[in-house]
């Protein structure tokens, strides 16, 4: 008797579904379209986000101060050949970077920012080669020692060389080294299976230590064994902030929410807020030649390097380019072709909108 049921119960199913289908293609389609949907704007969004008051306070900021307590611990780590991988709910840049600048300054430190939606990852490894070059020939230097020549220029080498230089040079103080910051090493620029790699074959080079932090559920699936354990050599440190991801979605697209002209000098300010006040300045000398020069295509590269070199804000044409690339990654500042066939650089804003950026920033 039960069968019975059950068989009537699936029939009556399957005959009002097609029944359904029939009436539903015999019927007029609807005109509506997915453009009518009144969608808020990506700026008022993002300011009603920014003013959610932060609750518990007291008790995150006691949390962060216990993560500091382990700062010694994570440069043993680092000085012991790990590499250190950072997860848990909330974002850990603010700690990643506070922990670089604080218990990393006698090291060179480069900072990669995951989350971007395109990073070079060629770009990332020249300059770490340019940094160790420096450092050698300056150690060779202090002990009157006689150092190779560089055969080629870094930027024409291929991968392959380029890691075995990293990986080749000895040094007479073991616990030197340069560190990689990656911001989530899990985010869209980096996720790729090539990138991982070449991350992987990174940080097992003799003086790179890699510091990273993770956000996905499944990030982990991006490594093997190998890269794990022996190429990577992860020491994982659970680490949940509870902070914002402020930065972090700034890249994101919002669900059901159109963007406006508004809202890139507001995005341009955030970027620029979490830059060091070099690379602020330098920005600000760029957005300066740009409202005084309205009618010029944009700010010849050399010019720049000359004016920032001159208020002793970049050292070389290394650290002009580095910040550079870091305007780029961040969409603050674009290239294009002068006339006479120069690349000049301008930002993609407004007058209106770069006026506001300035006097945000000052």
């Amino acid at each position: 008797m039960d069968f019975n049921v059950a068989e009537e119960e699936e029939f009556g199913f399957s005959r009002n579904y097609f029944l359904a289908k029939e009436m539903g293609s015999s019927g007029k389609k609807s005109a509506r379209k997915l453009s009518d949907i009144n969608v808020v704007d990506e700026q008022e969004l993002r300011e009603a986000s920014a003013n959610i008051e932060p609750k518990h306070q007291n008790d995150v900021a006691d949390l962060i101060n216990s993560y500091k307590s382990l700062y010694p611990k994570w440069v043993f780590d680092l000085r012991c050949g790990f590499g250190l991988l950072m997860y848990g709910f909330g974002s850990k840049k603010s700690l990643i970077e506070d922990f670089a600048s604080t218990a990393l300054a006698e090291h060179s430190v480069v900072v990669i920012n995951g989350y971007l939606q395109s990073i070079n990852i060629k770009q990332v490894i020249i300059a770490l080669a340019e940094i160790l070059w420096e450092q050698l020939k300056l150690k060779r230097k202090v002990s009157s020692g006689s150092l190779p020549k560089v055969q080629q220029p870094f930027s024409s080498r291929s991968m392959d060389d380029l890691l075995v230089f990293l990986d080749g040079p000895e040094m007479d103080e073991k616990d030197s080294f340069i560190c990689v910051v990656v911001n989530n090493i899990d985010g869209p620029g980096l996720r790729d299976t090539e990138t991982q790699q070449y991350l992987a074959r990174l940080a097992s080079c003799s003086y790179i230590r890699v510091v990273a932090s993770i956000d996905h559920v499944n990030a982990p699936l991006l490594w093997d064994k190998k890269m794990v354990h022996a190429q990577f050599n992860w020491y994982w440190y659970h680490v949940p902030t509870f902070a914002p991801y402020k930065v972090e979605g700034l890249f994101l697209p919002l669900i059901l929410a159109h963007g406006s002209s508004k809202q890139s000098a507001k995005t341009a300010l955030i970027v620029l807020q979490s830059l060091t006040p070099n690379a602020q300045s330098v920005f600000r000398i760029l957005a300066e030649y740009q409202l005084s020069h309205p009618d010029d295509e944009g700010m010849a590269i050399d010019n720049l390097y000359s004016i920032s070199r001159e208020r002793f804000l970049v050292s070389s044409q290394v650290t002009l380019n580095a910040h550079l690339t870091e305007f780029k990654d961040h969409e603050l500042v674009k290239t294009k072709r002068h006339s006479d066939g120069q690349d000049c650089l301008y930002i993609p804003l407004t007058k209106e909108g770069l006026e506001k950026l300035l006097s945000e920033i000052s």
